[in-house]
């Protein structure tokens, strides 16, 4: 599907929407399966801002009944969303178009997404009493927040911040478990949390060297450096005018300064000399 823009004689060249799901991970064989899908979905009139608004709603759907308890619904509806996610990317290829608009409007639900999710838990864990662990699904939220934005700034610098233990396909599979047996999900709410972590410092340490490599090598300037080039300077600029002095070229730039500044006043004289008297006539 194209989109034509405003001001445009013909639909706007689109770019394939990035996948979330696996990425860097099974790439290819994840889609050799879904690519066929995408394309069905994508003949039957389903586009991908379709998949990713209704993602958005199975996402808050997932949190409700993870706050009242449910958990199993929750993993299904967990696993509903997983898939809105993963077949939105297809769909975007099937049509042969993307926009930035799409891409921005992917990024921002995955990002409310997220924050469905925790919310949820963390109610949850209040309701169970828990109130003590309120922090930990927080936690988890703020540096799923931080390994998204280490990728989205290094790709604005040209950069790559891709891969890493925790991503969010992981973080999503890893949550399901732990609404499958309720009995670990603390557990697995830690081990999210540190896996996360270890990917943000990885990501950092990844984008932290591909930053220095790229760095032009400047010469270190110290003190002593600039004072020297500083007498260097003062001390050819001397030598210069002395040779200027010695030459004769110091008096004849002032003789020619004297006869610029004179050259007015000399003309001025030189007309009145050439201008005739006029006599006046004696009165009567």
């Amino acid at each position: 599907m194209s989109k034509i823009v405003a001001g445009s004689s013909g639909p706007e060249k689109r770019i394939p929407r990035k996948e979330h799901m696996f990425d860097g991970r099974w790439r290819s064989a994840v889609d050799a399966k879904t690519e066929p899908v995408g394309t069905w979905l994508q003949r039957h009139g389903v586009t991908a801002d379709v998949l990713t608004a209704t993602g958005l709603l199975s996402a808050t759907a997932t949190a409700v009944a993870t706050a009242l308890g449910y958990l199993l619904l929750a993993m299904f509806l967990l696993a509903l969303t997983g898939m809105h996610d993963l077949f939105d990317g297809p769909v975007a290829k099937a049509a042969g178009t993307t926009s930035i608009r799409g891409a921005f409007f992917d990024s921002v639900t995955d990002r409310i997404t997220d924050a469905l999710l925790m919310g949820g838990v963390a109610w949850y864990l209040v309701s169970q009493n828990e109130g003590h662990l309120v922090l930990l699904p927080l936690a988890i939220l703020g540096v799923t927040s931080l390994v998204s934005y280490q990728r989205a700034k290094a790709e604005a610098l040209g950069l790559s911040a891709s891969g890493g233990l925790m991503e969010r396909a992981e973080r999503m599979l890893l949550l399901g478990a732990g609404f499958l047996f309720p009995f670990v999900l603390i557990p697995v709410l830690w081990a999210l949390l540190a896996l996360t972590t270890l990917t943000a410092i990885g990501r950092f340490v990844k984008v932290w060297n591909a930053a220095n490599a790229t760095m032009p090598n400047r010469p270190t300037t110290t003190r002593s450096a600039v004072l020297e080039s500083r007498w260097r300077e003062w001390r050819e600029r001397t030598t210069t005018e002395r040779k200027s002095f010695r030459t004769g070229e110091s008096s004849t730039r002032w003789r020619s300064r004297r006869s610029d500044a004179e050259g007015p006043r000399a003309s001025r004289t030189r007309r009145n000399r050439t201008r005739p008297l006029r006599h006046r006539s004696s009165p009567r």
